[in-house]
């Protein structure tokens, strides 16, 4: 992976986790926050950490940003520096602009001024609660519609040695069926997984699902548990 150059404006949870995260992968990352006792908490998980008000655009350039190749705005809470330090940052002509909106009315203000991707954390955490809330089999899951998206599950102890078909799972061509995408064993990946594969307790497989699909998987996981006790 090519290194990349990222500022992180705004060092509250979200903004901190983006930076520790790819400070780790071995980017350059620059964060900024207006608050020098956040500033001084991600000493030693950034390559550099200043305190800078980032609705100036002066402060931005002397800080080199405009030479970025992206930057992330994870303020949260003031909509109004968000979108000012967005405007600033397509000005300047940073490459990649991430924002976090707090709801949708500052997502979409900010995609109407150009921003290239914003995410909304909350609502996205919520959306994946709800699904796996009633369902212990589902424990991550990524929406793609309203009712269809991709999610994790760990292979119990009452699925060992039965293979994919065995367990209702299809072709993936079959978007009304549980379809792999993907499985993990230790180390080893596996993707794309014939529906003859054997799974083994402790396997981690990805599936693409409609909701009403998932739900049939948590009925078969609560047949089983009934058959192993």
């Amino acid at each position: 992976m090519d290194k990349k150059q990222v500022a992180v404006i705004g060092l509250g949870r979200f903004g901190v986790s983006t930076t520790r995260t790819l400070y780790n992968l071995g980017h350059d990352v620059l964060a900024i926050d207006s608050d020098e006792e956040r500033v001084q908490s991600v000493l030693g998980q950034a390559t550099y950490a200043i305190s800078a008000d980032c609705t100036n655009e002066n402060v931005l350039r002397d800080l080199g940003v405009h030479d970025y190749d992206a930057a992330v705005i994870a303020i949260g809470t003031d909509i109004v520096s968000s979108v000012m330090a967005a405007v600033l940052l397509k000005t300047i002509g940073v490459k990649l602009v991430v924002a976090r909106a707090r709801d949708s009315l500052h997502a979409n203000t900010l995609n109407r001024i150009g921003v290239d991707r914003v995410v909304q954390p909350e609502e996205e955490m919520g959306t994946r609660l709800a699904h796996s809330f009633f369902n212990a089999s589902v424990e991550q899951y990524l929406e793609l519609t309203s009712n269809y998206g991709i999610s994790r599950f760990t292979v119990p102890t009452h699925f060992d040695g039965s293979s994919l078909s065995e367990l209702g799972f299809t072709s993936p061509r079959d978007s009304y069926g549980l379809s792999p995408l993907a499985m993990c064993r230790k180390r080893k990946v596996i993707l794309n997984p014939g529906l003859d594969q054997k799974l083994q307790v402790g396997d981690l497989v990805v599936i693409a699902a409609h909701d009403s699909s998932l739900e049939s998987l948590d009925s078969i996981s609560d047949y089983g548990d009934e058959i192993s006790e």
